[in-house]
Formats: C-alpha cells, sequence, structure tokens
C-alpha cells in the first residue's frame, strides 16, 4: 500500500513540474512576443515601400517600436516566427480612418518585393484619374513573392492604366486575384492558368478585349470567375466546363458572341450564371437542364432566338431568378416553366412570345415578380384578383401590339359612338400605356377611322377592393393587360401597365 500510493505522489509531482515548465514556456513565448522586433531589413523595405505609396514624409515615428508592435495602424498586420515579427498583410487605401492613405504620386518601389513574407497585398481608391501621371502595375519582380503571396487585389483604381503582367503567373500560390474598377487594359494573359491554387478570380470593370483564354480551363479550384463589364469578344472557349468547382460565374456586360458549349452544362456545382448583355446566338444548348444547383440565371439582352422549348425547365428546381427578357424568344411559354417551385423573379419581357400565358404560374408559391410584358401573346388572363394583389406592379403582362393605329380614352357616350374630338387619353407608339389608378369604368377605341365600328374596342372594369388596405405602404398595385375584348379585374385597386391589342 505504502509503495502504491509513494508511486502515485511521484506522478503527481512530475506532472506538476511539466505543468509549470509549460507555463513558464508560454510566458517567456508571449513575452518574448510582446518586445520582439521586426528584423532590420524587412523593416527598412516595409517603411520604403509605403513611403511610395503615401509620401516621403510619412516615417511610421508614432509607431513603437515598429508597424508589428504594440502602436497598430488599419492595414498592417503581422505574424510571430522565429523570434521575430514579419508583415504578412498590406493594405493601401482610403477604407478606415486609419488607413494609409496615397499621396497624388504613388509609386511602387523595388522594397516591396522583399517582404517575403507578405500573404496579402491590396490597393484601394489609391491610383486616382486625376493624379500627376498615370500608373502600371510592375511587369516583374512578382516571382519574389512567389512562395508566400495568396491574396492581390486592385479595387477602385482608375488611375491604373496597362495590362495584367504575365509575371503574376509565377505566384503559385495565389488563391485570390482581384482586379475590380480600375483602368486596366489589353487582353487576359495565358499565364493566369498557371495559378491553379486560385478560388477567386474578378477581373469586372475595367477595359480588357479579346477573347477569354482557354488556359483558364486549368483553374479548376475557382469558385468565383467575373469578367463583366468589360469589351471581351470571341467565343466561349469549351474548357469553361472543366471549371467545376464554380458556383459564380459573370461574363455580363461583354462583346462574347457564338453559340455557348455544350461543355457548360458540366458547370453543375454553379449557382449564378450572369451571360447578359452579350452576342450570343445560336439557343441554349440543352446541356443547361443539368445545372441544377442554379439559383439565378440571367442570358437577357442576347440574340439566341428560340431555346424556351428545348430546355426542360421544371429540372433547375433550386432557380430562384430566371431572366430571358430581349432575346428573341419565338414560340409558345412550355409547361415545364410553371413547374419551377422556387422561383422568384421571371422575366420573359421584349421578345416574339405567341399563344396564351399559362396559368398555373400562379401556382409557384414564391413568385412576386412576373414580367412578360412586349410580346404577342393573345387570349385571356386566367389569374385570381389574390395573384394580382400579391403582385402588384411587379406583374406585366401584354396583350396585343398594334401598327398603324392609335388608342383612345374616352368616356361612355363617345365609346357608343365610336368617336371623340377630346378623347382623355391617346396614343400611337405602337405599344400604350395607361394606368387604371382608380375603380370604374374605362373605355377605349381605335383612333382610326371604321376601326371601332368593326369592333376595335373594349372596357376594363376595375372594382373597389374587397378590404381596406393593411397599411399606407400597400397602396401600389399589380399590373394586368388587357386584350380586345372586355375584361373584369377583381380584388383591390391597382395600376394596370396596359397594351392595348389593336389589329389592321
Amino acid at each position: 500500500m505504502k509503495n502504491n500510493l509513494f508511486t502515485k505522489i511521484q506522478i503527481m509531482f512530475l506532472q506538476l513540474v511539466v505543468l509549470a515548465g509549460v507555463y513558464i514556456i508560454m510566458c517567456k513565448g508571449a513575452s518574448d512576443a510582446s518586445i520582439a522586433p521586426m528584423e532590420k531589413y524587412e523593416k527598412e523595405a516595409l517603411y520604403s515601400a509605403i513611403q511610395g505609396f503615401v509620401g516621403n514624409e510619412w516615417n511610421g515615428s508614432f509607431l513603437y517600436p515598429d508597424p508589428c508592435g504594440w502602436t497598430t495602424i488599419e492595414g498592417v498586420s503581422c505574424d510571430f516566427s522565429n523570434g521575430f515579427w514579419h508583415l504578412t498583410d498590406l493594405t493601401i487605401g482610403d477604407l478606415y480612418d486609419n488607413s494609409l492613405r496615397c499621396s497624388q504620386a504613388p509609386e511602387f518601389r523595388q522594397h516591396l518585393f522583399d517582404l517575403k513574407h507578405l500573404k496579402r497585398l491590396s490597393f484601394s481608391n489609391c491610383f486616382l484619374s486625376d493624379q500627376n501621371k498615370q500608373i502600371t502595375i510592375p511587369i516583374s519582380n512578382w516571382d519574389s513573392l512567389a512562395n508566400s503571396l495568396e491574396w492581390l487585389e486592385f479595387r477602385s483604381n482608375p488611375g491604373l492604366t496597362g495590362t495584367i503582367p504575365t509575371s503574376f503567373g509565377y505566384l503559385k500560390n495565389l488563391q485570390s486575384l482581384v482586379l475590380l474598377e480600375n483602368g486596366l487594359e489589353g487582353e487576359i494573359p495565358e499565364a493566369l492558368g498557371y495559378l491553379t491554387k486560385l478560388k477567386r478570380l474578378v477581373l469586372a470593370g475595367n477595359n480588357f478585349v479579346g477573347p477569354i483564354q482557354d488556359s483558364l480551363g486549368r483553374l479548376t479550384n475557382l469558385l468565383i470567375f467575373d469578367t463583366s463589364r468589360n469589351f471581351l469578344s470571341g467565343a466561349l472557349p469549351v474548357t469553361i466546363g472543366d471549371l467545376t468547382s464554380l458556383i459564380k460565374l459573370d461574363l455580363s456586360n461583354n462583346r462574347l458572341d457564338g453559340k455557348l458549349p455544350r461543355e457548360i452544362g458540366g458547370l453543375k456545382s454553379l449557382t449564378l450564371l450572369d451571360l447578359s448583355h452579350n452576342n450570343f446566338s445560336v439557343g441554349l444548348p440543352e446541356t443547361f437542364k443539368e445545372m441544377d444547383s442554379l439559383q439565378e440565371l440571367v442570358l437577357s439582352d442576347n440574340p439566341i432566338g428560340d431555346c424556351v422549348t428545348r430546355i426542360e425547365w421544371g429540372n433547375l428546381k433550386n432557380l430562384e431568378m430566371l431572366d430571358l427578357s430581349n432575346m428573341g424568344l419565338t414560340g409558345s411559354i412550355p409547361n415545364s416553366m410553371t413547374e419551377m417551385k422556387n422561383l422568384r423573379f421571371l422575366s420573359l419581357s421584349n421578345n416574339i412570345l405567341s399563344g396564351i400565358i399559362p396559368s398555373k404560374f400562379e401556382k409557384i408559391p414564391t413568385i412576386n415578380a412576373l414580367y412578360l410584358d412586349g410580346n404577342d401573346f393573345t387570349g385571356k388572363l386566367e389569374f385570381s384578383p389574390r395573384f394580382y394583389a400579391k403582385l402588384r406592379s411587379r406583374f406585366r403582362a401584354s396583350g396585343f401590339e398594334y401598327k398603324k393605329d392609335s388608342v383612345l380614352v374616352v368616356t361612355k357616350e363617345e365609346y357608343e359612338k365610336c368617336k371623340s374630338s377630346h378623347p382623355i387619353f391617346f396614343s400611337n407608339n405602337e405599344k400604350s400605356i395607361y394606368k387604371l389608378e382608380q375603380p370604374g369604368l374605362y373605355y377605349f377605341i381605335s383612333g382610326v377611322s371604321g376601326h371601332c365600328e368593326r369592333g376595335l374596342k373594349m372596357i376594363i372594369k376595375v372594382l373597389e377592393p374587397a378590404a381596406p388596405p393593411q397599411s399606407a405602404n400597400h397602396t401600389s398595385s399589380p399590373t394586368v393587360a388587357g386584350a380586345n375584348v372586355a375584361n373584369v379585374i377583381n380584388g383591390v385597386v391597382f395600376v394596370a401597365v396596359l397594351f392595348v391589342g389593336f389589329f389592321m
């Protein structure tokens, strides 16, 4: 018994000694870190680099003992290793009250590339267009940061011109490259295809031209790819389908053209796809239906033509936003388009669609915006008053367009006589819009002699609301389309956008 007790006491004593040793080491390490300096060469390189951007009058004299010490400054962060503090993050630009703000004549100095531990480098609102001279990104020395740099950003620098350096291709550990809203130009270099660890590539809001390079298909870890608001041209490369990790792809507002490659259907993780305001044509590949993770799909303002009937829209079960406006679409709305049960927003405006508007849109529980104006739909709208009340001004639908005619809003007597010398409203712009803002009867006739007598007239009745509005914020109204037949609209008072169906 005594031996066992002695053994337990020994073990407890040893544990206490070990814990005490660990505590002393931790305290010593913390103490060393609190008083440790930056290495002299790194501090000198940092000060010179900062002075290049903010001016030589900055000397860091208020920082103790250096930018990594007790006195901090926004935009500078450090890590402690091997007995020294090392700079890891450097942000230049007007972001915070205590930020390093650029002078009127900022410049890149060689010392920037001597910061061998730098992981993150960012410039925001630094290089402005009203500065003394235009600034370009250095074309060399980026290989000096190849082992450390993970994040490189240039945001909102309109005075930053020139091209993307091909030497960016040396930054093998880079995970984020953001060149957003600068004055950069030229083509996207093929060398960016070597940045295989990239997860984010944003080149939006510059003046880039030329194609999207095939080599970018090697960026298989990429999650976000945004080249919107440039002047890129040419066809989309088939290697776009190799970017299987993508969750966001925005190529909008460029000059891209040709047929979309079927390989785009391989982007099964994609949640946002925006190809709007380009020149894509020749329809959509059937593989679109395979992108079943899509939540937002924007294809508007492309001359794609007939595509709505070729896609099984019901397969896109997660889709919440679909914009197919101004695409030259023909044919009728397929029933599968009413099977997207998570859809919140749908626009088919300004196409050449015809036929009847499916009433099943009302069955989509999440729908709160439906824009169908600027087409050639016929027949009656079969939606309930509750549907119009739910969508209010977020619903637009056109009955018919007219040519070589005019539309008049008149009194009941003038409606019966098919004649008016002083109409309440007159329009001959081929797409007439008239707001129905009060309950009552509205009388419409053709303004061309003989047309009203042949039946080109209609009445729209707006009823009083069944119940008072819930609040002052609920006085806006849903939108309803008229046709060349009498219409009776039940429910709340509403504003109607009317495309009246007068024909020659």
